[in-house]
């Protein structure tokens, strides 16, 4: 048997079997680990299977019996527990800005995780309400070209689009490139978004990854200043609102009764909730003063309402005024 021509593959294969059929709740006896050896015509012997078993988990696979009849052999832990994989299957299925076929094929290796039974489960679909899905590449190869720019110091060049009435996309400018230097990408708002230096502006620019277009790394050096190189992304102080930024405030917010959560779910703990006896609250939080932030108060319906600073009022009440006018 030994000098078989696949008998040195016999313990790779058992791992492939370990991993494919059992988890925690499915095993397999060793009949059934003989007789699938054996379907891959790899002679194997009962003593030989419990030398490799202990081998693996020698190498550090969670290879449990199970407590039935016959005893059944089962790799119980993974990298991923279902629910976790369940998680990330989920949050791939959301995600706005993969292709569809991207999806496939993220969720297709995600599944090579799970055992046979596993997959099963993880069949299930999630129903994304009229999820929004980018059309192009995405945005994989896009961070991958900057980040390359980044790592060698250059400038990167790069078309720049937004959807037109017509549905389609469009370039801006006419289709000049825009050529900048890479400083930071964040992820904000289920988007990509690349925070760059303008030379022609003489500051910072925000692009979104998935609208850029023919990007690639420029032979220009890129440029250094000090506002580059103190530029971080730390967790911002004063919370924009979509990447937009505006002139920092702090702002006291009127909250009805019952809609604390709006706040907690925009601010999370870097809002300070004060409960008053009416049972409603106000929020002082740290802003970036911004049209989106004004449109986002006026989605709210009255439920949040400016309470300080008066100036800050005034001018939201100036923001709605305009668009009645409109």
């Amino acid at each position: 048997m030994a000098n078989h021509p696949k008998s040195k593959l016999k313990i790779l294969y058992l791992r492939q079997i370990l991993e494919q059929e059992t988890d925690a709740d499915h095993g397999l006896t060793m009949p059934q680990l003989i007789n699938r050896l054996n379907d891959l015509d790899i002679p194997a012997e009962r003593k030989a299977i419990y030398r490799d078993i202990d081998t693996l988990r020698e190498f550090g696979m969670d290879i449990q019996t199970l407590p039935r009849y016959p005893v059944e052999y089962a790799l119980v832990h993974r990298g991923f527990t279902l629910p976790q994989l369940m998680l990330l299957m989920d949050t791939v299925e959301s995600c706005a800005f993969l292709t569809p076929q991207q999806s496939r094929t993220i969720t297709a290796n995600l599944k090579l995780l799970a055992s046979d039974h596993q997959r099963q489960q993880l069949d299930r679909r999630i129903h994304v309400s009229e999820r929004a899905t980018t059309s192009g590449n995405g945005v994989f190869e896009a961070i991958d070209t900057l980040h390359e720019a980044m790592r060698l110091g250059r400038k990167a060049q790069f078309t720049y689009h937004r959807i037109g009435a017509s549905g389609k996309r469009q370039p801006t400018r006419g289709g000049k490139p825009h050529v900048v230097t890479p400083v930071g990408i964040a992820y904000a708002d289920s988007n990509y978004y690349l925070t760059a230096w303008s030379d022609d502006h003489d500051g910072f620019a925000e692009f979104r990854i998935d609208r850029m277009g023919a990007i690639h790394v420029t032979d220009q050096p890129a440029t250094r200043n000090e506002a580059i190189r103190s530029h971080s992304f730390a967790e911002e102080e004063y919370r924009s609102f979509g990447r937009f930024a505006g002139q920092p405030v702090t702002v006291t917010l009127l909250v009805e009764e019952g809609k604390a959560e709006i706040i907690f779910d925009r601010f999370g703990k870097a809002a300070q909730l004060f409960p008053q006896p009416d049972g409603s609250a106000k929020a002082v939080v740290k802003v970036q003063k911004s049209p989106q932030f004004f449109g986002w108060l006026a989605g709210l319906g009255g439920a949040v309402r400016i309470e300080a600073p008066s100036s800050l009022r005034e001018e939201y009440f100036a923001y709605l005024k305009g668009l009645i006018e409109q």
